[in-house]
C-alpha cells in the first residue's frame, strides 16, 4: 500500500504531486528543525564570540547569533542541516502555491473541493509566517532588517498597533524577549497548526482485504511514494551545493543598522516590493497619525490578496457566467472559464510585479537608471499590468476556444488546397487530435 499523506485526486494528478511535495518538505523541515534544537540558544544575552569563524572573533553578540555560528562551523554537518531546513521551508511554500494555482485554473475549488481549497490557501500565510519567524531567530543583520519591517507594519495598524507591538516585544523595541518568544512560535505553535491542517486534508485510500494479496512486512516498503525520497534527496542536494542565508557575512544585529545586499525569502518579496513603491502618504485623524505608506502595503494589500483567494469560489459563478438550474425552462449552463483564467493571470501579474519591485535598487544599479525613475515605473505597472494581463489573457482564451470549436466541427487545418470537379477550391481538413485520441486502437492484423 502506498503511503498517502494527502488526498489524491485521480482527475488532477499534478495537484496531488504538488501537495505531496509540500507535505514531504514539511516533514523534512520538522526533522531538520528537531536536529537543530539542542544546539541553538534562543537568548539575547550578550557574549563575546571566540569560535571557529576568525573574522568575528572577539565581537560582542547575542547567544542566539553565537549559537547559529556554532551550528554552522563547529557542529558536524550543522551547516548542511541548517541549509536543508531553510530550503525545505522555501520548497514547502512553492509547492503550496503551485497546488493552489493548479486547482484554481482547473476550477477545482468549489463543492466538495472547497475545504481543501481553504486549507491550502491558509497554508500560504502560515508558511510565510514560519519563514519570517525563522529568519528572526539568528539575530543577525538580516534578522534585524526583517524585525524592523515587522515592527513598522505592526505599529502602522490604527488604534491597536502600538499596544500590540509593545505586547509582542515586552514593553520596548527590540527589547530582550522577542527572540525567546519568537522561538516558541516558530518551533511549536506554527508547526502544530500546519500539521493539523495537513492532517485535515488527509484521506486514506481503501485497504485491500483479500488475503492472497497480503505482502511481507519488508516488501511493503517498496511501495513507498517515490516522491518522498526524491523530495528529500533534492532538498539535501540543495543544502549541500546551494548556499543560503550566510549569517556570518551579515554580522550581528545592531539596532538602527541594515545589511546591504540582504534580501528576504522569495515569498516575502511582494510585501517588500509594495513597501518600496508605496508613496509616503500620512495624515492625522483625531491627533493620531495614520501612515498609509506602511499600512497599505504591509497590511491591506496582503490582507486583500489572501481574502480574494479564499473567497474566490463564491465569485466564480459570476466571473464565469455560470447559471444554476431551476424550475424554469432554462437549465444549468456551463461556465466560460476565460474570465477565471484571466483573473488568475491578473493576480499572478500583480504578485510578480510587486516581487520584481523588491529589487528596484538592483535594477537601477545594473541598468544605470535613477532609482526614482524605476520606482515610478513599477508604480504605474502595478496598477496597469494586472488589467492588461486580464484583457490579453481573456482574448487569448476566447481565440483558443474558437479555434478548438472550429477544429471540432470542420477538422484541423492542413494547408492542403484541392480543386473540386466544378473548378472550385477547398482546403483539406484533418481529423482533430482529440477525436484521434478518443478512437479505439485497432489491433495489428498480424497479431490477430
Amino acid at each position: 500500500m502506498r503511503v498517502n499523506l494527502i488526498r489524491r485526486d485521480p482527475a488532477d494528478r499534478w495537484a496531488s504531486v504538488f501537495g505531496r511535495v509540500a507535505v514531504y518538505s514539511f516533514v523534512v523541515a520538522l526533522i531538520t528543525g528537531v536536529l537543530l534544537l539542542p544546539y541553538f540558544r534562543p537568548s539575547m544575552a550578550m557574549v563575546i564570540y571566540h569560535g571557529s569563524y576568525a573574522k568575528l572573533d572577539g565581537i560582542p553578540m547575542s547567544q542566539a547569533y553565537a549559537s547559529t555560528l556554532g551550528i554552522s562551523f563547529d557542529v558536524r554537518a550543522g551547516m548542511l542541516v541548517r541549509q536543508v531546513h531553510h530550503w525545505s521551508a522555501l520548497v514547502f511554500v512553492a509547492a503550496v502555491c503551485l497546488r493552489l494555482a493548479r486547482m484554481f485554473f482547473r476550477g477545482r475549488f468549489g463543492g466538495r473541493h472547497l475545504p481543501d481549497w481553504l486549507i491550502w490557501v491558509t497554508l500560504i500565510p502560515l508558511g510565510m509566517l514560519a519563514g519570517l519567524t525563522g529568519t528572526i531567530l539568528p539575530d543577525d543583520m538580516l534578522s534585524g532588517g526583517s524585525l524592523s519591517v515587522f515592527t513598522g507594519v505592526i505599529f502602522s495598524i490604527p488604534l491597536i498597533g502600538t499596544h500590540l507591538g509593545l505586547w509582542i516585544f515586552g514593553g520596548s523595541v527590540p527589547g530582550h524577549v522577542i527572540i525567546p518568544r519568537d522561538y516558541w512560535v516558530h518551533v511549536a505553535a506554527i508547526p502544530a497548526v500546519i500539521g493539523l491542517l495537513l492532517v485535515l486534508s488527509y484521506r486514506p485510500r481503501p485497504r485491500l482485504t483479500r488475503p492472497h494479496l497480503a505482502r511481507p512486512r519488508l516488501a511493503r516498503w517498496r511501495n513507498v511514494d517515490p516522491l518522498l525520497p526524491f523530495t528529500a534527496g533534492v532538498l539535501i542536494l540543495l543544502g549541500a551545493i546551494a548556499q543560503i542565508n550566510p549569517v556570518w557575512l551579515y554580522g550581528p544585529y545592531v539596532p538602527g543598522g541594515i545589511s546591504a545586499g540582504s534580501v528576504p525569502d522569495w515569498y516575502m518579496g511582494f510585501v517588500d516590493g509594495a513597501l518600496r513603491i508605496m508613496p509616503g502618504w500620512e495624515f492625522t485623524v483625531g491627533g493620531h497619525p495614520v501612515t498609509l505608506a506602511v499600512l497599505v502595503p504591509g497590511v491591506i494589500v496582503p490582507g486583500m490578496f489572501f481574502t480574494f483567494l479564499a473567497g474566490y469560489p463564491l465569485l466564480d459563478g459570476k466571473m464565469t457566467g455560470q447559471r444554476a438550474g431551476g424550475n424554469g425552462p432554462l437549465g444549468p449552463t456551463e461556465g466560460d472559464p476565460a474570465n477565471r483564467i484571466a483573473a488568475g493571470a491578473a493576480a499572478i501579474a500583480f504578485y510578480c510585479l510587486l516581487w520584481a519591485a523588491a529589487a528596484n535598487d538592483e535594477i537601477a544599479l545594473h541598468l544605470h537608471v535613477a532609482l526614482f525613475t524605476v520606482t515610478w515605473i513599477f508604480r504605474v505597472l502595478v496598477l496597469t499590468g494586472p488589467v492588461a494581463a486580464f484583457a490579453v489573457t481573456r482574448v487569448l482564451c476566447h481565440v483558443t476556444a474558437d479555434r478548438h470549436r472550429d477544429e471540432g466541427e470542420h477538422g484541423v487545418e492542413t494547408g492542403v488546397i484541392r480543386q473540386d470537379p466544378n473548378g472550385g477550391f477547398h482546403e483539406v481538413r484533418g481529423t482533430p487530435p482529440s477525436a484521434t485520441a478518443a478512437r479505439p486502437k485497432e489491433r495489428n492484423s498480424s497479431l490477430r
